[in-house]
């Protein structure tokens, strides 16, 4: 068993072992027990997913620079920042629709609403929601200090940084080359880094999945156990759609994809954080035979553009909290929520509970009673976990696929994680 397959049996064991001992601290402790125990557990999560956030702006902005860099040429990138952003909006119409249709389906809020189980209106969720217009999306989008996005890792502002510095260095050219053979050097120590801190990982799992069980016990799974059921579906519909858009575009060879995936999939599933898996899943791209520079490229714009899960889950969501207060949405209004929800997902990656905070932007915007969070505080880590995963596969797709439309998708290969950028 090589190390990445062991790390992902060891976060495993660590997932079902976090369940069990979760259950029996619920069931044995009093209300403040469980409560003390479940803010230890977070500590050790908080400390793993703020190792993982540390590295990330760092390995982003290295990697894409050097990749842009090595193009050498801005058309080239023009091109594929193109092509991507062409799959993002299939992808996110595709995931915003699927979540529409399965809720309408579904309609699990409607069991909610006859039993009265709803939250007053005036009820406050916790959640801010702020305001998320086209303005504030385009003034978010230009950093107006790198260091200061770098400090909040704000990836689409790295991204734009990124973008442009790396075209800056190529067209400088070979008084430029130092300078890039250094961030390259930077990207193979964070990447090195990752390696170390992943070893943190079934420790974190085990500590996440343990203190929310202690702390709500598995009868919140069971009260919700049919929106969780329904949701879950959908997700598995997502990802059969995903991939078999995927195979038409990539052929049988997407499923070497997924194998390769299965790591970073499995971590960010566990963790509920879909950053804790970038630097892995930027390391199985390259194995899949997709050549760094461009994987470097097209994946940090994915999580930013790309989020297939937390998108599909928005318009799931934000419809089952209309169908509790007994709201009838119009097509035409359900349509419009989808549009707005193309935007102020963009960008909500990095973002702490990002998918509640933008249901909460929406729902005020059509007159929603944003208390309905309520409903889905209790079981929001369990949903992440779903929607984490499916961002890695989605993300992980559609580099594959921007890849093969180039001509640049190569045969595997073995070689190690911090092999140089290419």
């Amino acid at each position: 068993m090589n190390n990445r397959n062991r790390l992902t049996t060891f976060i495993m064991i660590a997932l079902v072992v976090g369940i069990v001992v979760g259950y029996l601290v619920n069931a044995n402790t009093d209300v403040a027990g469980a409560t003390s125990f479940s803010d230890t557990m977070s500590l050790i999560t908080t400390m793993f997913l703020r190792l993982i956030k540390m590295i990330i702006a760092p390995l982003v902005f290295a990697t894409l620079v050097v990749g842009i860099a090595r193009m050498g040429d801005a058309k080239e990138v023009g091109r594929i920042g193109v092509k991507a952003l062409g799959w993002f909006v299939i992808a996110s119409i595709i995931s915003l629709s699927l979540g529409l249709v399965l809720v309408n389906i579904f309609r699990p809020g409607d069991a909610l609403h006859a039993a009265g189980m709803m939250p007053p209106v005036d009820a406050t969720s916790g959640i801010t929601s702020g305001s998320l217009t086209m303005k504030d999306f385009i003034t978010h989008l230009i950093p107006t200090s790198i260091v200061d996005g770098m400090a909040k890792n704000e990836i689409l502002q790295i991204v734009v940084f990124s973008v442009f510095f790396g075209t800056a260095a190529a067209a400088v050219g070979a008084r430029a080359t130092p300078m890039i053979d250094a961030i390259d050097g930077v990207a193979h120590v964070m990447l090195k880094l990752t390696g170390y801190v992943m070893n943190f990982a079934p420790i974190a799992v085990f500590a996440a999945v343990a203190g929310i069980i202690a702390k709500s016990g598995l009868g919140v799974l069971s009260t919700y156990g049919i929106f969780m059921a329904q949701f879950y579906f959908g997700i598995a519909l997502l990802w059969i759609v995903l991939i078999g858009i995927g195979m038409a575009v990539i052929g049988p060879r997407i499923l070497r994809l997924i194998s390769e995936l299965r790591g970073p999939t499995v971590l960010a599933f566990s963790t509920a954080s879909s950053e804790a898996a970038f630097p892995r899943t930027l390391e199985s791209l390259e194995r899949f035979g997709v050549k760094n520079r461009l994987a470097s490229f097209v994946l940090p714009i994915g999580y930013s553009f790309n989020l297939d899960g937390s998108m599909m889950y928005c318009t799931f969501a934000a419809v089952f909290i209309a169908q509790a207060y007994g709201i009838e949405l119009s097509l035409g209004t359900q349509i419009t929520m989808m549009l707005v929800l193309m935007l102020t997902s963009k960008g909500m990656a990095g973002v702490p509970r990002a998918s509640l905070v933008v249901i909460a932007a929406t729902l005020n915007q059509f007159d929603i009673p944003e208390a309905g969070l309520l409903l889905l505080l209790a079981i929001d880590h369990f949903l992440d976990m779903a929607r984490s995963a499916t961002n890695v596969i989605g993300n992980g797709i559609a580099t594959a696929v921007v890849a093969k439309w180039e001509g640049d998708l190569g045969e595997p290969n073995k070689e190690p994680a911090v092999s140089p950028l290419r």
